[in-house]
C-alpha cells in the first residue's frame, strides 16, 4: 500500500486548489498493476473543477485500463476524507464492490472501506434493463 500512498502524496502537491487551497491527491492500482494518479484542479467557476479520484480515473481509462483494484486519496484534513458521491459511483463503476478504498490525511491516519460500504445500492447496468 505504500507505493500508492507515496503517489498519492506525490500527486496531491499538484493539485489545483487556489479558491479552497485544499488539496487532495488520488493514487489508483488497474488490474494490470499500473499505478494511475489525479488530484484535484479547481475552476473559479466551483462546480466546473474536477475530483482527484475522477483524474485518476480518466488517467487509467486513457492507458487503457477498465478496472481498479485498490485505491488511496489523501487530503490535508484532520481526518481522513471520504470520496464525494459523484467519486464514490465513479470508482463502482470501475471497481468490484470488494475493491478497497483508503482514505488519508497527509499526517497518516488511514481509514479503509470497501467500495460496497461507500456506496451501497450503487447504480450499476443492470437499472438499465435489456
Amino acid at each position: 500500500m505504500s507505493e500508492l500512498r507515496d503517489a498519492a502524496v506525490a500527486v496531491r502537491e499538484n493539485a489545483h486548489a487556489p479558491y479552497s487551497n485544499f488539496k487532495v491527491g488520488a493514487a489508483l492500482r488497474g488490474a494490470s498493476g499500473a499505478i494511475y494518479v489525479g488530484c484535484n484542479v479547481e475552476n473559479v467557476a466551483y462546480p466546473e473543477g474536477t475530483c482527484a479520484e475522477a483524474g485518476a480515473i480518466a488517467a487509467m481509462v486513457a492507458a487503457g485500463e477498465t478496472r481498479l483494484t485498490e485505491a488511496y486519496v489523501v487530503a490535508g484534513s484532520p481526518l481522513p476524507v471520504t470520496p464525494c458521491g459523484g467519486c464514490r459511483q465513479k470508482l463502482a463503476e470501475f471497481g468490484a464492490a470488494d475493491v478497497q478504498v483508503t482514505m488519508a490525511t497527509v499526517d497518516g491516519a488511514e481509514e479503509v472501506r470497501r467500495i460496497s460500504d461507500l456506496l451501497p445500492g450503487a447504480f450499476d447496468p443492470s437499472f438499465m434493463g435489456g
